[in-house]
């Protein structure tokens, strides 16, 4: 995209997106004001946004990476140790192509076709993508950002890793529907699951085939995960002897996840919806608690994403919180920081300010 557009398109994207920031009409918060204060919260929005961008620039290794904690978590602790990073450097590139760069082109080209470029070297022969032990996480977020730039660029290079990582998901489902930490595993987690949901839904948008009843059991997975009586969706389940379905946790991440997975797979209109966003307004987590965990941002990253979908009032409410908290978080240097490290977390929080910039495939309406 040539930089000299850049101004007039983004212009063109605020005013589009002041009716949905506007009050309902007819309400005090109905008038010229409001608007004002939306678009100096949008352009707050993108120039924190760009100061991350920024911030991963400079943090890039030199063989494309980005370096961040790899680990797991342990007991409600994530523990790590520092490595060339799959997962974080394939949202540090999808945080760039969000911001309209493509591999080679725009304002990031060089930071997306280095960070491609150690994308491919590090898939394996049977399609897993990993170093240092990365785990589906990583694989997953891997495979959606090939799925996206291969979905808007057509680059051979990358059709066949992209079709390989893909199968290498396709083959890791067993039987509950679902994915766990390692192919191969027998049981599954929402967690883990959804992200592969995501990768797959980005691979067959961008042409890619995906069997339909690898979604279908996958989508059956995520409904089954929902807790009526709560609304949110369990960690796992597991259906005991009797027949009953014995359930684990419920959380805010878990939740924000399952609902953008449903809307991913198309479905809009669900109870298992409307139960799974009122849970997100009910738990939603305090700003203060990002430094101190390791899914905050993680967990925004799919509740804005679900936001966003539902759109309406809902998502109103929704942005403008969510962009308070997220530029309140910001540090003087441009990054962001969680127990993972700054790299992912200022991915995360770009991506989340950018998601209604709509340069993605994944995240457009």
């Amino acid at each position: 995209m040539q930089t000299g557009t850049r101004p007039v398109l983004l212009l063109m994207i605020f005013l589009l997106m002041i009716p949905a920031t506007a009050a309902p009409s007819g309400s005090r918060g109905d008038d010229d004001s409001t608007r004002v204060i939306d678009l100096k919260l949008q352009e707050r929005a993108r120039l924190a946004a760009e100061r991350g961008l920024e911030f991963l620039k400079q943090t890039q290794d030199a063989d494309g990476s980005w370096t961040d904690k790899i680990g797991r978590k342990v007991h409600y602790e994530y523990r790590g140790r520092l490595g060339k990073h799959v997962g974080v450097t394939s949202l540090a590139c999808l945080a760039f192509l969000a911001q309209g760069s493509l591999p080679g082109r725009g304002k990031y080209g060089e930071q997306v076709e280095k960070g491609l470029d150690f994308i491919l070297r590090t898939v394996q022969t049977n399609g897993f993508i990993s170093t240092d032990e990365s785990r589906m996480y990583s694989h997953a977020f891997a495979t959606l950002f090939l799925a996206e730039v291969y979905g808007m660029t057509g680059m051979e290079k990358v059709k066949e890793k992209l079709k390989s990582s893909v199968g290498l998901i396709v083959q890791a489902q067993n039987e509950t529907g679902g994915w766990r930490y390692q192919p191969g595993a027998d049981d599954a987690d929402m967690s883990i699951t959804v992200c592969q949901v995501m990768a797959l839904r980005a691979a067959r948008n961008a042409g890619i085939h995906v069997p339909k009843d690898v979604v279908d059991s996958a989508i059956s997975y995520v409904r089954e995960s929902s807790n009526v009586e709560s609304g949110g969706f369990m960690y796992q389940h597991e259906v005991g002897p009797t027949g009953r379905v014995q359930r684990s946790r419920t959380t805010f991440p878990l939740t924000a996840a399952g609902v953008t997975a449903l809307y991913g797979a198309g479905i809009y209109e669900d109870r298992v919806i409307d139960r799974g966003l009122i849970y997100l307004t009910r738990h939603r987590p305090r700003r203060y608690e990002a430094l101190n965990t390791f899914d905050y941002y993680y967990g925004m990253y799919y509740a804005t994403q679900a936001a966003f979908q539902r759109g309406g009032e809902y998502w109103t409410l929704w942005h403008k919180n969510t962009w308070s908290d997220i530029l309140s978080l910001q540090n003087p240097d441009g990054s962001w920081q969680d127990l993972v490290g700054p790299n992912y977390a200022t991915a995360m929080a770009c991506i989340i300010l950018e998601i209604p910039f709509q340069y993605l495939p994944i995240f457009e309406r």
